[in-house]
């Protein structure tokens, strides 16, 4: 799957979670759907986007895939 295929679907799921009033809630319930729902590779390929800058990715949703990789 492409990189711009993927940041989009990723905000996506961002949008939803911006209505959690608590940050790191968000940050976090993003982090488990990702794990849970997302291939390994899909997982890789979103990281890799965002090592090589992350054009396009919103900042929790680039937070959780730093949580994810670590």
């Amino acid at each position: 799957m492409n990189a711009e295929r993927l940041v989009q679907m990723a905000n996506d799921i961002g949008d939803f979670f911006k209505s959690e009033p608590v940050r790191e809630d968000a940050v976090a319930g993003i982090a488990d759907h990702l794990r849970r729902f997302w291939t390994p590779r899909m997982r890789a390929q979103l990281a890799e986007h965002l090592r090589q800058g992350g054009e396009g990715l919103e900042e929790m949703l680039a937070e959780a895939v730093r949580r994810l990789a670590a």
